[in-house]
């Protein structure tokens, strides 16, 4: 196939007669930009993209633009002990804190509770026109972040869902990752009650049945188009599948210097005077784009 790379784009979709619906996304220069920002060993780079493809994934559910989605995984025991990812009208960031040297104690390819031990999964929906937020807390349990986010939606949403991600490391350097998301709808609306919604459904079974035999290489593969993935899935539903909302995704980070200025300025002077070094500055980090910000401790006049 020709044609240029389809990455960092995401794909809505509903499969009518089923009373499903679902995101696809495929992650590739964006992706690249987060991870190497912070230079992270093998196994915490593949756990970030898995996070960041899952975030770009819940951000379907959003209900409006400027809304944001946040996923964060906690422990206070753990190799890791913060991973945190969000998005936000189609643009993505994470970062993950680790111990090094329990790291590179750990095996070579750990798993989700050699990485966090006991901890817990947040997904929080913040509304940006009504104001509104909501939090889901559960406990991050499973072999892998995609079965943490499908715990979530059982014991949280009470919605059943089937959640794949693949991750491919390009030669040359890089890295790809795509997800696929399916939902069963209450009686194909998501206004009904919840009790209406049943995992032993035939025509939610038929669907995730459909979406489970996605593979990870078609996930990641470049030169498939999203659209083209779907109607290979879904083709006995194809008068049925109707493709929503396609959005662009990028590498995004919300560290403005000058909001950075304005919020230190709310601090009593005795305090901003304790932040700043020898040099009058007050360095201000982000986690998230790994830069350092100098706010001079007095403004100009």
């Amino acid at each position: 196939m020709t044609g240029a790379p389809d990455l960092d784009r995401a794909l809505s979709f509903a499969i009518l007669s089923r009373h499903a619906r679902g995101r696809v996304v495929r992650l590739g220069p964006s992706l690249d930009a987060i991870l190497h920002a912070h230079q992270y060993p093998p196994v915490i780079e593949r756990l970030l993209a898995e996070a960041l493809v899952l975030t770009a994934l819940l951000g379907a559910m959003l209900k409006d633009d400027q809304g944001q989605l946040t996923m964060q995984a906690q422990t206070e025991s753990g190799v890791v002990d913060l991973l945190v990812a969000d998005y936000r009208d189609g643009e993505l960031r994470g970062y993950v804190r680790f111990d090094a040297d329990r790291l590179a104690e750990a095996p070579a390819a750990p798993s989700l509770f050699g990485l966090f031990g006991k901890g817990y999964l947040a997904i929080t929906f913040d509304q940006a026109t009504t104001k509104e937020r909501y939090q889901g807390i559960v406990p991050l349990e499973g072999a892998s972040l995609c079965e943490a986010v499908s715990s979530y939606f059982a014991q949280s949403e009470q919605i059943p869902s089937l959640i794949r991600a693949g991750i491919r490391h390009v030669d040359g350097g890089g890295c790809i990752a795509g997800g696929l998301l399916l939902q069963h709808l209450p009686e194909g609306e998501t206004g009904r009650d919840r009790l209406h919604v049943r995992d032993d459904s035939p025509e939610w079974e038929h669907v995730a049945v459909l979406g489970g035999s996605v593979k990870a290489d078609e996930l990641t593969d470049p030169a498939l188009p999203l659209e083209t993935l779907l109607w290979r899935l879904f083709n006995e539903d194809e008068g049925d599948v109707r493709l929503l909302d396609t959005i662009a995704l990028a590498k995004g980070c919300r560290c403005d210097p000058v909001h950075i200025a304005d919020v230190l300025s709310r601090f009593p002077d005795d305090e901003r005077a304790d932040m700043a070094n020898e040099d009058g500055l007050i360095l201000v980090d982000c986690e998230f784009c790994a830069r350092s910000f100098p706010i001079p401790l007095a403004r100009p006049a």
